[in-house]
């Protein structure tokens, strides 16, 4: 049973911007932290940002603190990874993921807690 759904990915120009959706139950996005993850070729899953099951709080990364953006609808039980100015580095699959921890505070940036992953898309920066 397919629990996250991720959609948007395509292939863009350095600069330009694209918008992640990850589309998941009510009950998921009610009570577990989103997190966004990222994997380019040859190289290990990373974080990119996350937020928290009440929206409250985000976190991102260094690499694109100031250039993405996460953010939720409640009505569609979505959240976001809206990219701006974007660069070749940012190439790679993008995977959103659950927290295994219900109600977390704070959010987790690592992917050890996170149990439930979206199937990924691809983003590819290219000119």
């Amino acid at each position: 049973q397919v629990q996250l759904v991720e959609s948007g990915g395509g292939s863009v120009q350095p600069g330009e911007s694209l918008t992640l959706s990850c589309a998941t139950s009510e009950e998921i996005f009610s009570t577990y932290g989103i997190g966004w993850f990222r994997q380019a070729p040859g190289k290990e899953r990373e974080f990119v940002a996350a937020i928290s099951w009440s929206g409250g709080s985000k976190y991102y990364s260094g690499p694109v603190e100031g250039r993405f953006t996460i953010d939720r609808d409640v009505t569609k039980n979505t959240v976001y990874l809206r990219m701006d100015s974007l660069k070749f580095e940012d190439t790679a699959v993008y995977y959103c993921a659950a927290d295994s921890f219900a109600r977390r505070t704070i959010v987790a940036i690592t992917s050890a807690r996170y149990d439930r992953w979206g199937q990924g898309t691809q983003v590819i920066v290219s000119s």
